[in-house]
Order: structure tokens, then sequence, then C-alpha cells
């Protein structure tokens, strides 16, 4: 089963109702040169200030994969090209004091330029080596 098939991506929401999850989030990761885009939340926003890859929430009637590239070209400007892989999910506390579950795919885009900001002040590409301000939880997910 691909990560891209139906039955995938409602396995995993179905798997994040089954643990009481109230949010979903889809993100990219979205590669280029051996480098990573992030961008930064801002200051005043929850959690203002950390870098993190483009991602966003899962509205109702929509696929976490559906989400995936409209948050992406909401975000960045950056059309989605290929899913090329699900890198796993991550759990948070989200503003409202609930638990948000970020689904995690490797993508790639048909352009990496102009990156146009909607909801950040900042991106960048940065080497998996040297991330700056990011949560433990995406520092790993980069390694990965």
């Amino acid at each position: 089963m691909t990560v891209t098939s139906p039955e995938f991506v409602a396995g995993l929401a179905a798997d994040a109702q089954a643990a009481g999850i109230t949010g979903l989030v889809a993100a990219a990761v979205i590669n280029h040169d051996g480098r990573v885009l992030l961008v930064r939340r801002n200051p005043d926003d929850y959690m203002g200030g950390l870098w993190e890859i483009p991602s966003g929430t899962v509205e109702n009637g929509e696929t976490i994969l559906d989400a995936l590239y409209r948050e992406t070209t909401e975000e960045t400007g950056l059309i989605i090209g290929q899913v090329t892989g699900f890198v796993g999910h991550f759990d948070y506390q989200n503003s409202r004091g609930g638990t948000t579950r970020q689904f995690n795919f490797s993508v790639t885009v048909e352009k990496t330029e102009p990156v146009v900001l909607t909801e950040h002040d900042a991106h960048q590409w940065a080497l998996p080596s040297a991330l700056p301000d990011v949560s433990n939880a995406v520092r790993e997910l980069i390694a990965r």
C-alpha cells in the first residue's frame, strides 16, 4: 500500500481518532540540495519564533493529503510535485489545550523559488546538521 493510497491516509486519521487526538495537521518535508525548507512562526503566534516545516490543519471534509497540498501552497507558494514518503507523526499540545497529531510527508516541489510566505515571518533552506530553533520533534524528524 502506498502512502498516497486512500486506505493508508484514512488509516492514519482513524488511528488518531481512536487515540483521542483532537486535531490533525499535515506537514511537508521539502528537501533541496541537501537542505530542508523551514519557516518561522510569527513572534505573536502560539510558539512564536519557532522554526518548523510547512504545515497546517486538516479541515472538515478534507483528507490529510488534501490538506498537505493546500497548506504547502498557502504557506509557501510552492506546489507539490509528488509525495515521496510518509516520515512519521508526532503529537503536541495545541493552543486550545488539546492534542494535535502532525503527519509528516516527504515531498518534491515543482520549483523551489520563490518562497512566498503568508503566515510566517521568515524562511530558510537549512542543513539538517545546522538547524535553527526547532522543536525536538522536528529535529528528530529531519534527522531520520
